[in-house]
């Protein structure tokens, strides 16, 4: 894994088309990190980016090291694999380098990210996150995907995945909200424990979204 990334995170603020002129750009420059997810809408536009900058020769795919991510309304494990492939097909990629859980937090289950109820009230649902997991160590044994790791954790809930029994992989690692006003040393200190990396973002902290 590449230590500096490229987040395609962009706000309602960038159309998805800019999202794929910045990774084209960001490739240029040198990034060979590039992490996306679902839930950013626009796959399918920096795939198109990827692919070209391969086509042209500026880099190889086994130079490219691709992150995606599980969104919340996958969790139950007969949509994990489909949400994959799904994402695989919109990326036009064989495989992925790294594939996270976006959230510990899941949502009720069906092709609705945001499912809410009358009141305007997300709906969630409550699998058992080792369940999830377990279909993505399935997917990495099927070659969909390198390594696999989860996002927004804490130390509890990164332990009911390391404490399953029949464990086949543990999570390559944690990627997480990091920065001066929010330093996670605590969560630092027990991923290097169990040789799991710590993945920040945000590291210069964020304005980006004012809802936040």
């Amino acid at each position: 894994m590449p230590v500096i990334g490229f987040g395609t995170y962009a706000p309602e603020t960038y159309t998805k088309e800019q999202a794929g002129e910045s990774t084209k750009v960001a490739i240029e420059a040198g990034y060979r990190h590039i992490d996306c997810a679902f839930i950013y809408g626009n796959e399918v536009e920096v795939g198109q980016a990827i692919r070209s900058k391969i086509a042209d020769g500026t880099v190889k795919r086994e130079e490219i090291f691709y992150t995606g991510k599980l969104w919340s309304n996958n969790h139950v494990p007969e949509r994990v694999r489909p949400a994959l492939e799904h994402s695989l097909k919109d990326l036009g990629l064989d495989y992925m380098d790294l594939f996270l859980i976006h959230n510990p937090v899941e949502f009720k289950p069906g092709d609705d990210p945001f499912p809410k109820d009358e009141n305007g009230k997300l709906i969630f649902n409550n699998t058992d996150i080792r369940d999830t997991w377990k279909a993505l160590e399935a997917c990495k044994d099927a070659g969909l995907v390198r390594s696999i790791g989860v996002s927004n954790f804490n130390r509890s809930q990164l332990e009911l995945i390391l404490n399953m029994p029949e464990l086949k992989y543990k999570p390559v690692c944690d990627q997480v909200e990091c920065h001066i006003f929010l330093n996670q040393s605590k969560l630092l200190e027990f991923c290097k424990s169990r040789d799991i990396v710590l993945v920040g973002y945000s590291v210069l902290g964020s304005s980006r979204v004012e809802y936040w």
